[in-house]
């Protein structure tokens, strides 16, 4: 898929589980990331920048085959 900035996306639970970035840090990631829209707000390289906005949460750096488009 082919992401760019001001797409609509939420994670995808079983790319993200178990991937290195799920083993960098705590793998309990928030269920918002799978069930909210969140919008691309910068790319860089295989990552973009994910700004959820329905819940007063930090952005987060998703890898964009982690991403999956919702309408």
């Amino acid at each position: 898929m082919a992401v760019k900035k001001g797409d609509l996306v939420r994670a995808i639970r079983e790319k993200l589980e178990n991937s290195l970035e799920a083993q960098a840090s705590d793998s309990r990631f928030p269920p918002y990331i799978f069930e909210t829209k969140g919008e691309v707000v910068d790319l860089r390289g295989d990552y973009a920048f994910v700004k959820f906005g329905q819940v007063p949460t930090p952005n987060i750096w998703l890898r964009v085959d982690q991403l999956e488009p919702m309408n």
